[in-house]
């Protein structure tokens, strides 16, 4: 297994990176572990991989991850059934079982013939075993294929991205193994600077008053599921094409239902703004 020089991630033009995250990234790339990236959803967990991708040049492959997922969908699949069909329907060879070996995600990283990036997108949804699972692929970056009786060794050695939004805890022997980060909520500061990413164009005072308004949002503790940094863009995205003023945000929060998501979040913050008008 080839490696080659070592990858240096700065962040990219559409992806605003904090120096710690930025660290966290580049040690796991040197230490050639994974990078365990935790955070409340929304705060750009799954584009982080995109954009480590985008940033050392290099082809991203996904592996999303389902409650029905198992580590074994990661590394192969043996066609059976397919198999059986042309025994029976086919006019092939069927004796070649390499024929019906079909590689996961996992199995194309290892067989990349260059240097990935890959994500295990929200690895909390799987299993409890499912990471445990994969310790020894991850480890020593190959597996055995018992139906050919082949090994496949990683050619070169992937830069393995691992999400999750704690729905489970993860075991301690896959922990040990991994570098993390918890990406913490952005400050207004460091917002402010992402939404002019996105939103070169955007007036100061419109700028000013969105971000006031959402991050007032932000603070009510009452809230099941605080709106999140997409939120707010795609806010911001409604604000542009509802041709909305600053005064309009200041007197009210236009479109609020494209921030708050969750029904009981809505009413509270209805009947608040109620209560508070009759004060």
């Amino acid at each position: 297994m080839s490696e080659r020089k070592f990858d240096r991630f700065m962040g990219t033009q559409k992806y605003i990176v904090s120096e710690p995250l930025k660290n966290a990234v580049n040690v796991a790339i040197a230490l050639q572990r994974p990078l365990l990236v935790k955070g409340e959803p929304g705060t750009g967990k799954t584009l982080l991989a995109h954009n480590i991708a985008l940033g050392l040049d290099k082809e991203l492959i996904v592996w999303n991850i389902k409650s029905t997922s198992t580590a074994q969908d990661g590394l192969y699949i043996y066609d059976t059934v397919q198999r059986l069909n042309d025994s029976r329907f086919g006019d092939g060879d069927v004796s070649d079982i390499k024929q019906y070996i079909k590689l996961g995600k996992l199995g194309m990283a290892f067989t990349h013939s260059e240097r990935v990036v890959l994500i295990l997108d929200e690895i909390d949804k799987a299993d409890v075993e499912f990471p445990n699972d994969l310790l020894n692929e991850l480890d020593e970056m190959s597996f055995h294929i018992h139906e050919t009786n082949e090994t496949i060794n990683a050619k070169h050695r992937p830069i393995v991205v691992i999400t999750s939004n704690s729905e489970k805890e993860l075991p301690d022997a896959f922990l040990r193994r991994c570098i993390f980060h918890y990406i913490e909520f952005p400050d207004e500061t460091l917002m402010e600077e992402i939404v002019m990413v996105h939103f070169p164009e955007i007036k100061k005072d419109l700028l000013r008053e969105v971000l006031k308004k959402f991050y007032l949002l932000r603070g009510i503790n009452e809230f099941r599921k605080k709106p999140s940094t997409s939120e707010l863009l795609d806010w911001i995205q409604a604000l542009n094409a509802g041709g909305i003023s600053c005064e309009d945000v200041s007197d009210e929060i236009p479109f609020l239902g494209v921030l708050l998501k969750k029904e009981a979040d809505y009413e509270h913050f209805i009947s608040k703004g109620a209560e508070a008008s009759r004060a």
